[in-house]
């Protein structure tokens, strides 16, 4: 039966997209295309512009294409006009198997007129991306990557002019792909002008979200650039989040699965070559020793250990609170230190939580009788990839009505009953899972609850009964002779 089933969805998503696919050529006309990729570790951003110009009046909706090896490597996506903040509303049509492509569909804000202009930028996030190359470096050797994309920016839509720039973090590029025989240029298809690399520009391009011009014009090219940081991926993230409204407190811990993925270790680890890069003030590029993470205001009681036990080396620069709606930028900076150097191919698991004032992050609506309390999606660390996430957030024990609403939408979700301590019934647990999070999947998870009376009065009442209980035993005891007496 699934397979049935799978068969109608491909067959109904079809029958939607194909029509969106071969109308959309006769809406819009791409006057210019302009693809900016910014090479890093882990992260590559890419920000796309796309000049647009109405063939026709009420055009509102414009389409987005991507390959299904850009589609593999994004984890976010966004749309907005050039100049403005605000987001335009997105919708993912999926896979179209017959032009082999992923459609989007973007709403423009006001809908244009025949030759009416806008001008849409489309940033995404790519993960994964890049790869060590070589993939074995020593401990005095440099570390560089590689990255690899298709030379063409498909669209279902006519396109007059097309560049794609690609920058690495500096000018050390060590190679970089010249494509022969490319249609569409009179000109040099590619150029080099300190650590940027233009491929373009292409001119007159036909509508290419078809699988055609995939397997007959659509080429691959890659860059070898020198990258001076560690790459890091986080494997697993499990983070917890427990409300205690008799302590007045928000406890938040994470489970950290920390990976180096850049160059493995050739050879053997010198401690006598750490000491020597360190004195010159030249550590190796693709060794992890440290990083600052910015913590929300008002944090306290900060702790950090791994399998071994406490880890001593880190400082946390704590900052008061900040009241509730003022628009601040500031945060607490714990300084966090590895225990030992993470070098390319290691692995470093860890524990990092802390404490908030529960006031910091939660209201409580009259109207309604529901407590609110917003909880940070997750703590990124800079420059770094979460493979795999779990966030659990444990509610107070008894509260009822419950509701929750996520920044994005998550892979599954649940709620069960956690039990620890004092507790009777247990508190309820809410439990998300996401992939793939990323710098810009810094979201507020907010929760609504209800807490009764007799809720709050549950957790004395029954430390009250175990300290009467233990009493009643210990009063019997004493009063009962055990000893053996002859008769």
């Amino acid at each position: 039966m699934p397979r049935h089933w799978r068969a109608s969805l491909s067959f109904l998503i079809s029958v939607f997209t194909l029509p969106l696919c071969t109308s959309a050529a006769n809406s819009f006309e791409n006057t210019a295309i302009v693809r900016t990729v910014e090479l890093g570790g882990a992260l590559v951003h890419v920000t796309t512009t796309y000049a647009v110009k109405a063939l026709e009046d009420g055009s509102s909706v414009y389409t987005l294409a991507l390959g299904e090896q850009e589609h593999a490597h994004t984890s976010w996506l966004e749309a907005k006009l050039k100049g403005q903040s605000a987001l335009l509303p997105l919708e993912d049509f999926g896979y179209h198997p017959d032009s082999g492509v992923y459609l989007y569909t973007v709403e423009l804000p006001k809908a244009l007129d025949t030759n009416g202009t806008a001008n849409l930028v489309v940033e995404t996030v790519q993960t994964h991306a890049t790869y060590p190359w070589p993939q074995e470096a020593s401990q005095k050797d440099p570390q560089s990557l590689k990255y690899s994309t298709e030379l063409f920016v498909l669209s279902p839509y006519k396109t007059a002019v097309q560049r794609t720039k690609i920058r690495s973090p500096n000018p050390q590029v060590h190679d970089f792909t010249e494509p022969e025989t490319i249609d569409f240029t009179t000109d040099s298809v590619v150029t080099k002008s300190g650590a940027t690399i233009t491929y373009g520009p292409f001119y007159e391009i036909p509508p290419c979200a078809t699988q055609d011009f995939v397997d007959t014009k659509q080429k691959q090219i890659s860059v070898h650039y020198a990258y001076e940081n560690p790459v890091l991926e986080v494997t697993k993230l499990e983070r917890t989040a427990e409300i205690s409204h008799w302590g007045a407190n928000l406890n938040i811990e994470n489970n950290i699965h920390l990976h180096n993925a850049g160059p493995s270790l050739k050879g053997h680890f010198s401690r006598l070559e750490l000491q020597t890069q360190a004195y010159f003030g030249r550590p190796a590029p693709h060794m992890f020793s440290g990083v600052n993470l910015l913590l929300p205001p008002g944090v306290h009681s900060a702790y950090y250990y791994d399998l071994v036990g406490n880890v001593s080396t880190s400082h946390l620069r704590p900052i008061p609170s900040v009241p509730k709606g003022a628009n601040s930028n500031a945060h607490s900076v714990l300084e966090l230190r590895t225990r030992y150097p993470v070098m390319g191919g290691w692995n470093y698991s860890f524990t990092l939580g802390w404490d908030s004032p529960l006031e910091d992050y939660a209201g409580y609506d009259k109207s309604t009788g529901k407590y609110i309390v917003g909880i940070p999606l997750i703590t990124s660390v800079p420059t770094s990839v979460v493979d795999e996430a779990e966030i659990k957030i444990i509610l107070p024990e008894g509260a009822t009505d419950i509701d929750y609403f996520a920044p994005f939408p998550a892979l599954s979700e649940s709620i069960s009953t956690h039990i620890t301590y004092l507790d009777t019934i247990g508190r309820p647990k809410i439990t998300l899972k996401y992939r793939d999070l990323t710098d810009k999947h810094t979201g507020t998870i907010y929760v609504t609850y209800k807490v009764p009376f007799r809720a709050h009065l549950q957790k004395p009442l029954a430390v009250a009964t175990a300290f009467i209980g233990l009493f009643v035993v210990a009063l019997a005891w004493k009063r009962v002779d055990v000893r053996i007496r002859r008769k």
